[in-house]
């Protein structure tokens, strides 16, 4: 909500508490309407006749697909996202999208255990985030004080690493820098770093990074994301050992993750993850529905040294506080879905010359945008050096066919040709022509 308010949009909410309506008109300019959203009533007061797009995010699957299929019934036209969590009707509402009228399906929990395992492939980096149609991939990672990196001017870079990547963003602070070759990283800076994976991987080995991907996980919580992932982790071969308090719950999961170790015990107590053998694994991760309490086992994995750390957390509007705290890489579910929801309303702004990609980055203060070079690009053909961005803008990668290349000065895009571009949030770019100093 509050990255759709920033960014113009008109946006009417329905819920039926008004306790909380009440809240959220006080926090955003928004039009509230309290009652049930899958009545047709209730849609005719938020004027749904007149609505582009309806984000269906209840907790209920059933009121979701209800509230998207009247929304279509009374208006043809409009666009529907709508958020399914029980695995009962995981695979029915993709192979019924079209009778739903279901436009885009989001999954908290499943996105949220797909980001950990990809992770877990490659758990030098914070995250890790690949793109449409170019080759190259955005890397997250933390400037440590001491290490190769701390103090290093950018230009210096090639003397300290012969990996071809690209720091083309920083966070520091509350600040993204799009940096030069005079800028010089500081503990704690958080870099973007873009690259083809082999050379990402090159990077960490560089650095004195570990870079082997986890063989072995233990999870904290028998969640929803917990079953999800342990399934990603059984097609990697990653042995899986869930830790859960509740006994029915435990039943649950053994009846359905045949090739995982499912323990019934108290993850929050130190004597247990001892006795589990918390030390041998080479990765945990925190999935119960407690941020405290995934932050301090966290904590304590990483006290014992375990090379991979993962934490789930529902609330992440304290990343500031947290980036201090020895917890390893974050997860957040919920930001994970806002991202996903930004992309497709950028899309549907501008469905010519629309983002292939949008990732955000820096907490929202910059994005990765990916677009394809088409007939109304403009500087078609023209050196990099010659073209004129506007500032805090930066063409990061340019591919052709399954060949991406870091843009350099000399470097040129054509058409067919997709791009890669690094943004500060106080540009907003919609289409690749956005980026140019002198673009109408």
């Amino acid at each position: 909500m509050k990255e759709l308010t920033a960014e113009g949009h008109d946006l009417t909410v329905i819920d039926q508490n008004g306790a909380v309506m009440e809240s959220l008109m006080e926090s955003y300019d928004i039009i509230g309407v309290q009652g049930n959203s899958a009545a047709m009533s209730v849609l005719e007061d938020a004027n749904v006749q007149e609505t582009q797009l309806l984000i269906a995010v209840t907790d209920e699957d059933e009121v979701n697909l209800l509230t998207c299929l009247t929304a279509h019934a009374m208006n043809p036209q409009i666009h529907t996202i709508a958020r399914i969590r029980s695995s009962d009707y995981r695979e029915q509402s993709y192979r019924m999208r079209s009778q739903y009228a279901l436009n885009m399906i989001i999954n908290p929990e499943e996105t949220a255990a797909y980001e950990i395992a990809r992770h877990l492939q490659m758990p030098g980096f914070l995250k890790i985030e690949s793109f449409n149609r170019s080759a190259a991939m955005m890397a997250e990672l933390r400037v440590k004080g001491g290490s190769k990196l701390d103090g290093l001017l950018l230009n210096q870079l090639g003397s300290v690493v012969k990996s071809r990547i690209l720091i083309c963003a920083v966070q520091r602070g509350d600040a993204c820098i799009i940096p030069d070759g005079s800028f010089r990283m500081q503990p704690d800076d958080l870099l973007y770093i873009t690259g083809a994976q082999a050379s990402l991987a090159d990077l960490l080995n560089e650095l004195g990074v570990i870079s082997r991907k986890a063989r072995s996980a233990m999870i904290v919580g028998g969640s929803q994301t917990s079953y999800y992932l342990a399934q990603e982790l059984q097609k990697s071969r990653i042995d899986t050992t869930i830790i859960e308090i509740d006994p029915d719950k435990c039943s649950l999961l053994a009846s359905e993750l045949d090739k995982a170790t499912i323990v019934q015990g108290d993850g929050s107590s130190q004597d247990f993850l001892e006795q589990e053998g918390i030390a041998s694994f080479d990765s945990f991760i925190t999935l119960t529905g407690l941020d405290e309490l995934n932050i301090v086992m966290s904590m304590y994995a990483s006290e014992r040294n375990v090379p991979t750390v993962v934490t789930k957390l529902s609330h992440a509007e304290n990343n500031r506080i947290l980036d201090r705290l020895p917890i390893g890489t974050t997860i957040s579910p919920k930001t994970l879905v806002s991202d996903g929801i930004i992309r497709y309303v950028r899309a549907m702004q501008n469905k010519k010359g629309a983002a292939l990609t949008i990732h955000m980055i820096a907490q929202g203060k910059g994005e990765a945008i990916e677009f394809n070079v088409d007939d109304d690009t403009l500087y078609t053909d023209t050196p990099l050096k010659d073209v004129p961005t506007r500032k805090n803008v930066l063409i990061a990668t340019i591919s052709r066919g399954w060949h991406s290349e870091l843009a350099t000065g000399s470097s040129v895009y054509h058409k067919g040709d997709t791009v890669v571009v690094i943004a500060n949030s106080d540009r907003r770019i919609l289409k690749l022509n956005d980026v140019f100093e002198d673009a109408a």
